[in-house]
């Protein structure tokens, strides 16, 4: 790729991500919390000057004189700058366990009756000041909401989810997920299995392309908004409208929507998995080991 090209590709995504990240680079700046866009920065760990940082993805060789030079990950032949294969064979545990996660879930059909409980449940039986966004009020109140959990069936499958529900929503949950069956488990129409996406593209970064994070950036800020209004907490001063699953139409409406995010994380999905296997004709990797990605 020759100079102008990448420069002009790696200025656009940082234009991208100016405009994605700017508000909430601005709260920071001023010491603002905000309970629906925090989350972006605070449980995915990818900080905004990574996400800033622009990387071309597998075979691409850069002309020139790329900054890349002097990043991890990367090498200088004859021709240019190019990702490693040395550092694509020291990934590759990971390269293939993400892999394995996706097409795991990319197999399964999509279930779409959790109605965003879990985020009901991560409250369930607490006390005021014991709330995870203790700022926001809940909707319908501390029993309320405690009702709303005794009169569902909670199915989460996720296991980051699980994690965060009270001691007295545990056993109310169908599933009892555990991080070894991540890979059994998950499910395309899971929100958080959605927003993972993310999560999963940055932590192959450099091996895949800054616009492909992004891409996944876009569609996990997308789901955090539909996961914050069908939640327990009373954000309309913020503008957002709340997604009542407590009732029937409720349900419908975050059914509806739940579909649409599990059509658009599918093509990421796919994408990311061409994308490793692309990783994969790199380098000759080691025998695959098990175990969760570093």
């Amino acid at each position: 790729m020759n100079q102008d090209v990448w420069r002009a590709r790696s200025a656009a995504h940082e234009h991208r991500v100016d405009e994605l990240v700017g508000d909430h680079l601005a709260r920071r700046d001023a010491g603002e919390k905000h309970p629906v866009f925090d989350f972006l920065f605070t449980y995915y760990s990818y900080r905004p000057a990574h996400l800033r940082r622009w990387h071309p993805g597998p075979g691409i060789v850069l002309s020139g004189e790329p900054p890349h030079a002097g990043w991890r990950g990367y090498r200088r032949t004859g021709d240019g700058v190019e990702l490693d294969p040395v550092f694509v064979e020291r990934r590759w545990p990971t390269v293939t366990w993400v892999r394995d996660l996706l097409a795991a879930t990319a197999s399964r059909p999509a279930f779409t009756g959790c109605f965003g409980l879990h985020e009901w449940a991560m409250v369930y039986r607490t006390r005021p000041g014991e709330v995870r966004h203790e700022d926001w009020p809940l909707r319908l109140g501390h029993e309320g909401t405690d009702a709303v959990v005794e009169s569902h069936q909670v199915r989460c499958s996720h296991v980051d989810a699980f994690r965060f529900f009270t001691e007295d929503a545990r056993p109310r949950n169908a599933l009892q997920p555990t991080r070894d069956q991540q890979a059994t488990l998950e499910q395309p129409g899971c929100l958080h299995a959605n927003m993972d996406l993310y999560k999963w593209a940055y932590k192959l970064a450099p091996l895949v392309s800054s616009e492909l994070i992004t891409d996944a950036f876009e569609l996990a800020r997308d789901i955090r908004e539909l996961d914050m209004r069908a939640s327990p907490y009373d954000l309309s001063d913020l503008g957002y409208e709340p997604v009542r699953i407590e009732t029937r139409e409720g349900k419908a409406e975050y059914v509806a929507a739940q579909r649409e995010f599990a059509a658009r994380a599918s093509g990421l999905r796919n994408r990311l998995i061409d994308v490793i296997d692309q990783i994969g004709e790199l380098a000759a990797p080691p025998v695959s080991t098990s175990g969760s990605p570093s």
